[in-house]
Order: C-alpha cells, then sequence, then structure tokens
C-alpha cells in the first residue's frame, strides 16, 4: 500500500512538472510574450516633424551600377563612380561618357579639367579628354583610400587604414600627411574604426575632416595643425549616432555642411556654425534595413542635393522647399 502511494505521488509530479513546463513554453513563443522594455529600438527616431524637412525629391535616376561607390558635381556634370566605370551624366540624367577603370573605384573628384579617380591603393588622374594622366600609387599595406578633396593646388586624401590625411601636390609631390593629434601623444587623432572617413574643402578654402569615432567636424589648416571643431553626438534629429557617422559629407554654396549617416539613414544641413538646420531626407525616404548605407551626397551651383542611394542603385535629386 505504501508503494502504490509513493507510486501515485510520483505520477502527480510528474503531471504538475510537464504543465509547468508546457505553460513556459506556450507563454515564450514570438506571439504570446511580454515586450521586452529593455529592447534596444531606434524606431521612435524614425519619425521626423514635417516642418523639419526642408527639401523634396523631385527626381531620380537609374545609374547601371551593380555596386556604386561615390559621386561628385562638376558645372553641370555629374561624375559616377562604380563597379570598374566613370560614368558622367547631365542634370537630366543624360549619359555623356563611360569610361573603363582598371579596377573597382572607391571614390571621385574633379578639379578645373583634372578628374580624380581612387582605388583602394592608388589614384589615376584623367585629363579633360578622359586620358589618364598621371598614376600616384600609394605604397603603404595599410592604406584605404576613402575621399578626396581638391583645391588651388592642394590634392587631399583620407587615408582610413592608416587613419591620415595625406596632401599632394596636383602633379602627385607629396607634401605631407597628418594624424590630427597636432604632437600630443594624449590626443585621440582621427578614429576611424570602419572605412567611413571623409573630407572636403569649403568655397572659402577651409578643410573640414570627419572624425567618425567621434561625431566631430575637425577644422585644420593645410599643414596639419588644429584650428577649431564642432561636435554633436545625440540620438535624436539635431545629432549624430552609432559607430562612423557621419559617414559622407559636403558644402553648400553657403558653407553649409550636408551630412549623410548610416545604420539609421538620414540626410541633413547644418549652418556653417554647425548649428542644426533641417533636414533633408528622413530614415522612412531610405530601405528599412538593420545596417543601411549612407547614400554619399554632392550638391550644385544652385543648392540641389545629389544622393547616391547605394541601396536601390539610383541617384537621387533633392530641392529646398
Amino acid at each position: 500500500m505504501k508503494n502504490k502511494g509513493i507510486i501515485i505521488f510520483l505520477i502527480i509530479l510528474a503531471v504538475i512538472i510537464i504543465a509547468v513546463i508546457a505553460t513556459d513554453f506556450i507563454s515564450k513563443r514570438p506571439d504570446n510574450m511580454e515586450p521586452n522594455q529593455f529592447e534596444y529600438t531606434v524606431d521612435e527616431f524614425k519619425n521626423v516633424p514635417e516642418e523639419l524637412i526642408h527639401y523634396k525629391e523631385t527626381k531620380n535616376f537609374k545609374i547601371g551600377f551593380d555596386e556604386p561607390k561615390g559621386l561628385t558635381v562638376s558645372g553641370d556634370k555629374i561624375y559616377l563612380v562604380g563597379d570598374q566605370k566613370l560614368k558622367v551624366i547631365d542634370t537630366s540624367g543624360k549619359l555623356l561618357n563611360e569610361i573603363s577603370l582598371i579596377n573597382k573605384p572607391n571614390t571621385v573628384e574633379v578639379s578645373d579639367d583634372k578628374v580624380f579617380v581612387a582605388f583602394e591603393k592608388q589614384i589615376h588622374v584623367f585629363n579633360s579628354e578622359f586620358e589618364v594622366q598621371d598614376d600616384w600609387p600609394l605604397m603603404n599595406e595599410k592604406t584605404f583610400i576613402t575621399a578626396v578633396a581638391v583645391f588651388n593646388g592642394n590634392v587631399f586624401v583620407a587615408d582610413a587604414g592608416t587613419r591620415k590625411i595625406l596632401r599632394f601636390s596636383e602633379d602627385g609631390k607629396k607634401l605631407g600627411e597628418f594624424d590630427g593629434k597636432n604632437g600630443d601623444e594624449e590626443a585621440y587623432g582621427f578614429i576611424v574604426p570602419s572605412p567611413y572617413f571623409d573630407i572636403d574643402i569649403n568655397e572659402d578654402g577651409d578643410l573640414w575632416i570627419v572624425n567618425p569615432g567621434l561625431h566631430s567636424f575637425e577644422n585644420f589648416t593645410y599643414d596639419g595643425n588644429f584650428r577649431s571643431n564642432w561636435q554633436n553626438t545625440n540620438m535624436k534629429i539635431e545629432g549624430f549616432s552609432g559607430c562612423c557617422n557621419p559617414a559622407h559629407y559636403t558644402f553648400l554654396p553657403d558653407g553649409s555642411f550636408v551630412t549623410a549617416e548610416k545604420g539609421l539613414v538620414r540626410i541633413k544641413v547644418y549652418k556653417p556654425s554647425g548649428e542644426f538646420s533641417g533636414v533633408v531626407a528622413a530614415p522612412n525616404k531610405f530601405d528599412d534595413k538593420p545596417e543601411g548605407h549612407a547614400p554619399d551626397v554632392a550638391t550644385d551651383n544652385q543648392g540641389n542635393i545629389y544622393a547616391l542611394d547605394f541601396d536601390r542603385k539610383i541617384l537621387r535629386v533633392f530641392e529646398s522647399k
């Protein structure tokens, strides 16, 4: 009789255990779980008030690249690189020229009658007839070129691999380099965790460099001496967040900064002082991906903004409202 009681007890215990396991399994199904109050989400930052959006998309072009990489605008012509090609189109999207390249390019810049196409470890300089006029190989095995800026015979190259800015003359003579530390070993210098390291020069000749790990814009003399900076680390619309932002930028004719961010993809405008001005394109204008690609950006003399959308593989044009 005693053994029978033990058996009944064990059966009841087994039923209770099975019931607890079943209840726990059902409660943890995705459609039954309680919301995770600690879950990280950026959904609340995707919506931008309409009054902050100062631009509208007026047209876009298919550009025929499987892997678009960069663009610049010079006069009434748009220069685009991708795959193993350089393409030149007009502002209506008409193809004016197409040049085959030796390798996959990373970026392109135009100065007067010269076109600078940068690959990972070298730069080709084309003349007005799109013939290779010069070839600048960069011998450091760590080199990874991400941006080129040209002004008054000075060519600046952003090297994300060595985390340095290289300075050349237009005939390829190296004039110097700097890492943003100004000789102070305790200074951070340029923090470049991934290959997003952009530079540009405004119409006044001021050299500005994105320090992406610090969400900072830094102004340097051509010899590499620090002058000033502005910084805004913030998940909200007026700031930059995540790794390596802003990923790309350019200047409007009035000296305002046009920035493009990856991750939470958006394009914005900041005044020359660094004060937030408004939004060009909110996150809902781009494909909703966990790791969205920041579009490369360029502007024309009328203040129109061109965005090379890497995910949709199109060139998009935004005009002020």
